[in-house]
């Protein structure tokens, strides 16, 4: 849930690709992970988010920033140019988390829904009141975490000229990062609940082609002008570009149980712009993809993650996963080579392909122990 712009950022105008700067060799990329909270006994979530704050600003420069509820809080690596760096920093974050849990009596989970039943509790704030009095249950009844990946832009232009390109191959970050099976007690059928559970807000998912950057501005308005959307904050696209940093935010990935695949995600994410922002100086336009159909490759990507078929980002057609998979590393290839991340990707790739997401090692530990408490705690961080 995020705080709102100060401003819309006014449009720039849109270069013709020829006359586009270029891009640093190697972009940066941050990364923003949402985490609950949870008794240490029970497993259940608890609603402790200001002592936890308190106690990580305590630590020092405060690591942890509030969410739309009290039982979860999120953390937000610097921009980083090499996904070790990126590795060691979720690393290091993911433990001042769980010692701010720890220093109030919970534990940190990187669980993108809550297993066991739950019942929100609205963090305090006008800008959270206004949300839970337009939108009621919806607003009630979220309590997910999701994983944010920005990754550098040169200028608008470019950055609307990426989300374009990038829109039909979301769908497999979605699906290598599906980490929410369970909710409310019950397994929800789904490998990655929370993209159904987020789609209950206006303003969600795929989106139509913008084609420069005055028309991304305008419909970001145009939403804005129905009244329905209380900011700019609340444009929860499955990309955007980012009202607070110059970047290109992707939105479409579950906090993942593993920092690895949290790494694979980010570095995936940059390839796709850097493949997508090399596109368009080339001129080569977008894939003409209806939003209708990316719509349906997310829902399958949200229910099977790897473990069935998904949508082929081409073609649209169902594939089985390792062949989306494939073309998705064939579409990035060079923009990983480039990087140096072709053997971390292909690596990590390989290993959630054979063994699956934290989706299917939440399943595997319910049935092993029948106890959704025990998913809960051995997923502590």
């Amino acid at each position: 849930m995020d705080a709102p712009p100060s401003t819309i950022p006014a449009p720039t105008g849109t270069a013709a690709p020829h006359r586009a700067a270029t891009p640093p060799a190697l972009r940066t990329v941050g990364v923003e992970e949402e985490l609950l909270l949870v008794d240490p006994r029970t497993g259940r979530v608890r609603p402790v988010a200001a002592t936890a704050l308190a106690a990580d600003a305590a630590l020092g420069a405060p690591a942890l920033t509030p969410e739309l509820q009290q039982e979860q809080v999120e953390t937000a690596t610097p921009p980083r140019a090499s996904m070790a760096d990126v590795d060691a920093d979720l690393r290091a974050l993911r433990d001042r988390a769980q010692a701010a849990a720890r220093a109030a009596g919970v534990l940190a989970v990187p669980l993108a829904t809550s297993p066991l039943p739950a019942r929100p509790s609205l963090s305090p704030g006008d800008r959270y009141r206004a949300i839970s009095d337009s939108f009621g249950v919806t607003c009630a009844q979220q309590l997910t975490c999701g994983c944010h990946v920005h990754v550098a832009v040169d200028s608008p232009d470019e950055g609307v000229a990426v989300l374009d390109r990038i829109r039909s191959w979301l769908p497999l970050l979605t699906a290598v990062a599906t980490n929410s099976p369970f909710a409310d007690g019950q397994d929800t059928g789904y490998a990655g609940y929370r993209t159904q559970a987020w789609g209950r807000w206006p303003a969600t998912g795929p989106v139509d082609l913008y084609g420069s950057v005055e028309r991304y501005h305008a419909r970001v308005q145009q939403l804005l002008d129905t009244g329905v959307l209380l900011d700019a904050g609340m444009f929860y696209a499955d990309a955007r570009l980012s009202h607070r940093y110059p970047t290109v935010e992707v939105r479409v990935a579950d906090v993942c149980l593993d920092p690895a695949d949290t790494v694979l995600v980010a570095a995936l994410a940059r390839a796709l712009v850097v493949t997508a922002a090399d596109e368009w100086r080339a001129g080569e336009p977008p894939l003409p993809t209806e939003t209708a159909v990316l719509r349906l490759a997310a829902w399958r990507a949200s229910r099977d993650g790897v473990e069935g078929d998904l949508l082929h980002p081409v073609t649209g057609r169902p594939v089985a996963a390792p062949l989306a998979v494939q073309a998705l590393l064939d579409h990035v290839g060079p923009a990983l080579a480039a990087a140096g991340d072709a053997a971390l990707v292909e690596r990590r790739l390989e290993h959630v392909l054979a063994r699956g997401t934290g989706a299917t090692w939440q399943r595997a530990v319910a049935a092993a122990t029948g106890d959704l408490a025990e998913v809960v705690l051995r997923s502590a961080v």
